[in-house]
């Protein structure tokens, strides 16, 4: 029975890739150098997939900074503002596609949004209605090769032309993407040619297979992969989907004309049993029955069960088993974590170890002898179910005894307003996201402080000198409310686990986030809850430097629960509301010391809406309660905030404003204010701040720009309702950048006020 893969962690066990695109990025590291690194990467990926045990290998899997984006430059899918016709894109116009670029000449990012319900964010394809394609990039090809010299099994992977053209967008006027696959599809059939000379597989990704499609969708599957198949000449064609179940395209996919089709039974294990007596031919299946996404050891009797059943119902020789998605979303190797609570480290399997998960589960079907290793899991499962370190009774007591009021503010937002306006903001208050640069010098200390080198008091001096500066340099800028820079914050996620009970945290598990961005997402394994005070001390320090009014900055429950991995053994909304009442609880005291203003971030909100229409109510309405559980304990003077970026806003604005911030601060300036038409139809009652200012590129955006974003917002939003702020926090871009930038917005907004008194 084969194994394969979807995909594989890309930065390596010690980040090496991150490492090396940010030092060229730099200008200290040539091409060359980072090809080479790319290069031993791959082979070095390969290479442990092979060892654990997994027969075919993906390739095209990895990238430089993210797979749609390489697809968009392989069909030249460039952006006219590139200015990159008539010849092919290099890997300079790749970055700039990506990061955007500064300077006179600079030009603006690609947009970036979530991928699909995960913490990754991919670059989104702009078309325009006369798209031209062309074979514009042969890398994969050249990987390919990498792989054949290397005596592997290979399978090419890129995304399927239905999912490329649906998660893109138009690039000026609005019309149908699907339009454009009559052009794009031959550029695809010359790709293929091109291909099945060279490898044994080739997967097409789409992943949109997991959405609600309509009937007109559906019916493009068929052709398009009947087309791609007899292209592909003996070489076989593989569609996946994951990241849910099939729902009503299952039967659109069951009679696909193609070699195998990959589904998720982690996340819709109800699909097998009607795939079992719908799939046509002799098409294989591939089955993901190890998760992905998260990282518990599988449940490997369940996972043997299901392969079995398929393997009764169409042969071995049909099955393939895999891992749900690619493992990208996973850490590389549990090996690396040598701090890690034995027992709990023992629940856990990154992406080598899901590899020999995989085996062991194929193993089994196929009559190997490999009881030992199934008796062991068995034994490891049940010490997690009955562990003393799981549960903690004092929170359950905790939520039986809540309350509906517990859940809501005191008065309606237009009663706060009011008493809020004592505060004393200016019209167009400016202010920032919360984070700001963090330089060597603050991650060295705090890295110091953590692993012992450096002493508290030192530790502490050090993060007063350094909130003190960004208080005086705000000040100096002229921004309305200030933030304290979080300098003693890793992570804004991984920060609050760090101070909770029923968290661990792992020395090496990096996962990508989007481009060289990498995260370490803090692990729940048992009840949440906190022992006492976080942020409150560095806040009020903050606070005696400035006359201002400074924001206590905190991170909300749901996207603490989404960015972090999370206990499977229970639903995620429990888990969410024994967060939301640890953040209640910071809240609450924050309050108590004297904070006027306090930002409960929830990026994080939309990303974790299910993907099925059906199943959505049920998850807005635990969310937005738990947030207003962890925000509602507060008297009307208090202002909250809230913020949220890089998602789409359409289809939950009636939950954004059931959330009953004060004020919510939203990336737009990518998108330059397209998302507040979703403002405007609503007609959205509270404070809104759109991002004026990309954070994610190095660009120093003008005045005169970020005046034309403003005045674009108060076409929607009145001006005694509209904030000014960058996009998101501030942490990963240099001061020399920052600094600029804020003060261009700050005079921005004084342009603009002195318009509209």
């Amino acid at each position: 029975m084969l194994t394969h893969t979807l995909g594989y962690p890309r930065m390596g066990s010690n980040r090496e890739l991150k490492k090396k695109l940010e030092s060229y990025w730099k200008g200290d590291a040539g091409r060359d150098d980072l090809s080479l690194t790319a290069k031993k990467l791959r082979a070095l990926h390969w290479e442990d997939q092979k060892k654990a045990g997994v027969d075919i290998l993906p390739v095209g899997d990895f990238s430089y900074y993210d797979h749609m984006l390489d697809n968009a430059v392989r069909f030249g899918v460039i952006p006219k503002r590139y200015n990159i016709s008539g010849r092919n894109a290099s890997l300079d116009d790749y970055f700039r596609m990506a990061r955007g670029e500064a300077g006179e000449n600079g030009v603006a990012a690609m947009e970036m949004t979530k991928w699909f319900d995960t913490n990754y964010h991919y670059i989104v394809p702009e078309f325009c209605r006369d798209q031209k394609f062309f074979l514009a990039d042969e890398s994969l090809l050249q990987q390919v090769d990498e792989a054949a010299s290397q005596d592997h099994r290979i399978k090419a992977v890129l995304p399927g032309p239905l999912t490329f053209l649906l998660l893109g967008k138009c690039a000026d006027q609005e019309f149908d993407r699907l339009d454009l696959l009559e052009g794009l599809l031959p550029v695809y059939v010359e790709l293929i040619e091109k291909l099945s000379a060279k490898c044994e597989w080739i997967q097409f990704d789409e992943p949109v297979l997991a959405l609600d499609l309509d009937e007109n969708v559906r019916r493009l599957f068929a052709p398009v992969y009947r087309t791609f198949k007899e292209a592909a000449a003996s070489t076989k064609v593989m569609v996946a989907s994951y990241f849910g179940g099939l729902g009503e395209n299952l039967e659109t996919v069951a009679a696909l004309p193609v070699d195998a089709l990959h589904v998720d039974l982690v996340r819709g294990g109800q699909d097998l049993e009607p795939l079992l007596a719908k799939i046509a031919g002799n098409m294989s299946l591939s089955l993901g029955v190890v998760d992905g996404r998260n990282i518990w050891r599988a449940d490997l009797d369940k996972a043997v069960s299901a392969v079995k059943k398929a393997a009764i119902a169409l042969g071995e020789d049909r099955i393939f088993v895999a891992p749900s998605c690619s493992l990208l979303h996973v850490p590389f190797d549990l090996d690396l974590e040598t701090e890690l609570d034995a027992e709990i480290k023992s629940w856990m399997a990154f992406a080598r170890q899901k590899c020999a998960e995989v085996r062991t589960v194929a193993d089994a079907v196929s009559g190997q002898d490999v009881e030992e290793a199934l008796m062991e899991n068995r034994r490891i499962l049940e010490s997690r179910k009955v562990s003393p370190k799981v549960n903690n009774t004092e929170v359950a007591k905790r939520l039986a005894a809540l309350k509906p009021e517990d859940y809501h503010r005191k008065s309606a937002y237009e009663q706060r307003a009011e008493i809020q306006r004592g505060l004393g903001f200016p019209l167009l208050p400016t202010t920032t996201i919360g984070s700001f640069p963090q330089t060597s010098e603050v991650r060295s200390t705090r890295s110091g402080f953590k692993s012992g080198r450096i002493e508290r008091a030192d530790y502490e001096k050090f993060m007063r000198g350094y909130i003190e500066d960004c208080i005086r340099r705000q000040e100096e800028i002229g921004l309305d409310v200030l933030v304290h820079g979080e300098p003693e914050r890793n992570d804004m996620v991984e920060y609050f686990g760090e101070n909770f009970d029923g968290y661990c945290f792992t020395s090496n598990g990096w996962v990508q986030s989007y481009g060289s961005r990498c995260v370490k997402p803090p692990v729940i394994f048992g009840d949440v809850s906190r022992p006492g005070p976080i942020t409150v001390e560095w806040i009020n320090y903050a606070r005696s430097l400035s006359e201002r009014e400074v924001k206590g900055m905190l991170t909300g429950p749901v996207t603490i629960l989404c960015w972090s991995f999370v206990r499977d053994d229970q639903p995620r909304s429990e888990t969410c509301r024994q967060i939301a009442l640890a953040v209640r609880d910071e809240v609450a005291d924050l309050e108590k010391s004297g904070v006027k203003v306090i930002q409960i971030d929830e990026p994080a909100l939309r990303e974790g809406l299910p993907l099925r229409k059906s199943e959505q109510a049920e998850y807005l309405e635990w969310a937005e309660e738990c947030f207003r559980l962890s925000s509602s304990c507060v008297e009307d003077a208090t202002q909250i905030h809230t913020h949220m970026c890089y998602c789409e806003f359409d289809e939950i604005m009636g939950s954004i404003a059931a959330l009953d911030a004060d004020v919510i601060s939203i990336e737009a300036s990518r998108s330059r204010m397209e998302l507040l038409g979703s403002f405007k139809q609503f007609h959205y009652p509270n404070e809104v701040g759109p991002g004026v200012y990309d954070i994610h590129s190095p660009a120093i955006p003008a005045a005169d720009d970020m005046a034309l974003l403003l005045e674009k917002a108060l076409e929607v939003i009145p001006a005694e309702r509209l904030w000014v702020n960058p996009d998101c926090g501030l942490k990963t871009r240099k001061w020399d950048e920052v600094i600029p930038a804020l003060k261009n917005m700050v005079q921005a907004a004084e342009t603009v006020r002195l318009k509209i008194k």
